[in-house]
């Protein structure tokens, strides 16, 4: 891999893992055109997950303190209650992730088929909540959180975007804008970096030297940057999009990648 290419797919992630438009699937369709293995594009997409996880902590950084500051008072207050929510809708992609992953990838794939195919499922998803007027709620429940969990749970197939599946879930169940986009992105912090540890075991196993053919130090280095660059301004942007509901165009924009990766 070569930096400029590391530099594209690094400002891809950072960008498509906030904005609902599935950085899985971009990331497929970059490996595709830069013909990239999938040893070589396994610990790339590590690398650019940890630099993406980060980016969301640095926008984020108020809440995350505010949870925390919360949580160690230990006692029930609006912190806690954020945390219970986390926790539950962790619970779906646990199973998923710890249970059934491998099950669904390789019954799936990764071709891109799938990717096109979620594409297009993902626009669905985002016009179907742009067009619903569900009554708002003023806060999340467990039981929502639960559902929202499911939601990012089934977006471990290539192409179903996490961000856009779980926002678009929120808003049909009728939760706050306000509160919704801050919850879908501190709520898959736990998981991303879940899978980027369970791709650390197979990269571990197939022995460094094996991982790191095609990538040099350079390469990684440059990738992650973009992804940290790329995901803040991703992050920060999508918040506002949300607040404002004007969703309705990555809807259309899925629908052109997911044809692209169709016929390509």
């Amino acid at each position: 891999m070569e930096w400029f290419e590391a530099l594209i797919l690094g400002l891809v992630q950072g960008l498509t893992e906030y904005l609902p438009v599935s950085s899985s699937g971009h990331l497929a369709i970059g490996a595709y055109l830069f013909g990239l293995n999938g040893e070589e594009n396994l610990t790339f997409t590590v690398v650019v997950h940890i630099a993406t996880v980060l980016s969301t902590c640095v926008v984020l950084w108020r809440e995350i303190v505010w949870l925390f500051a919360d949580l160690f008072k230990f006692k029930w207050n609006e912190g806690t209650r954020y945390c219970l929510n986390i926790l539950v809708s962790m619970i779906p992609v646990a199973v998923v992730g710890l249970l059934f992953k491998d099950q669904v990838e390789t019954f799936f794939g990764n071709g891109l088929t799938v990717v096109g195919i979620c594409l297009l499922i993902t626009a669905a998803l985002l016009a179907f909540s742009y067009w619903a007027k569900p009554r708002q709620r003023e806060n999340i429940s467990p039981l929502h959180a639960f559902i929202i969990g499911i939601a990012q749970a089934i977006a471990v197939l290539p192409g179903l975007s996490r961000s856009g599946s779980t926002i678009a879930t929120g808003l049909l169940l009728g939760n706050k804008k306000e509160r919704l986009a801050q919850f879908s992105f501190l709520m898959v912090i736990p998981p991303i970096l879940g899978e980027a540890l369970l791709n650390v075991k197979d990269i571990a196993e197939l022995g460094l030297s094996t991982a790191m053919a095609g990538l040099s130090p350079v390469a990684l280095l440059v990738g992650f940057v973009a992804a940290f660059v790329s995901g803040c301004l991703a992050c920060h942007w999508m918040i506002e999009l949300v607040k404002r509901g004007k969703l309705i165009w990555f809807a259309v924009y899925c629908t052109v990648i997911g044809v692209v990766a169709l016929f390509l």
